[in-house]
């Protein structure tokens, strides 16, 4: 009797503790919600921003510029895509939607609980004349940390590889540019979760800036580890008088 009451005393206290460390675990990590009705925004946050892939041909010699609304779950996976705006070219549209399937939206949590989101993301695509003399040059990801990191200066971070980036002069659109960003740095050593802090003035060149550093190799010093919730800060100025030539 003795041996039987013991047993039914420990199996209670096991199950007590394991009741308190699943409550002490989701006081820690936010939670997923779907009984909550999804957060609507005007501008989407990406956790992985859309991979475009496209021609200067099938802009057909000409801007073209669509809105998509789009909807995510709570873990930031698209769910739906339509096209709210079109870019009156059915093939750029198909493929619009398709890079915006395979991206990751950046859930929006309130009071702890992650929720779905439904939002709209404009793309603007610009049609490079060929012909034109101020599309004979090219802008490549020259940031100010990694200019730093070329001249063997002091940086706090150091990019890997220099990031892939192709900006025609043309889509300056006449006038100096400057793009402030941040981002964090997973256990990988890739960036993500990619922020503007100051954009250009064009989305395009900012959106191209944005995919150009997600999932870049860098470099931090371990003692930078220690502050996981600080982000790096890189900026790029794009000027008229300074371009590479094709």
């Amino acid at each position: 009797m003795k041996q039987s009451i013991f047993c039914l005393a420990l199996f209670a206290s096991v199950s007590i503790t394991q009741a308190d460390a699943k409550e002490n675990s989701s006081q820690l990590a936010p939670q997923k919600s779907s009984a909550l009705p999804a957060h609507l925004t005007t501008r989407l946050e990406w956790r992985e921003f859309p991979k475009l892939n496209y021609d200067n041909a099938d802009l057909q010699g000409q801007d073209r510029a669509a809105i998509l609304r789009v909807a995510a779950d709570e873990t930031g996976t698209v769910t739906q895509v339509k096209v709210q705006e079109s870019t009156g070219n059915k093939k750029l549209d198909d493929l619009l939607v398709r890079a915006v399937e395979q991206a990751k939206v950046k859930p929006f949590q309130q009071d702890g609980n992650l929720i779905s989101t439904i939002g709209y993301q404009t793309f603007n695509l610009d049609y490079k004349d060929r012909d034109d003399s101020t599309a004979e040059c090219i802008y490549h990801f020259d940031s100010k940390n990694w200019l730093k990191q070329q001249n063997a200066k002091s940086v706090p971070f150091r990019y890997v590889q220099q990031p892939r980036l192709n900006v025609p002069r043309d889509e300056l659109k006449g006038k100096d540019r400057l793009v402030r960003f941040n981002f964090k740095v997973n256990k990988q050593g890739e960036a993500t979760q990619v922020k503007i802090n100051k954009g250009s003035g064009i989305y395009a060149l900012d959106a191209q800036v944005m995919q150009a550093l997600s999932n870049t190799q860098v470099d931090v010093p371990k003692k930078l580890w220690f502050f996981k919730k600080s982000r790096l800060k890189d900026e790029i100025h794009f000027k008229l008088d300074k371009c590479s030539a094709l």
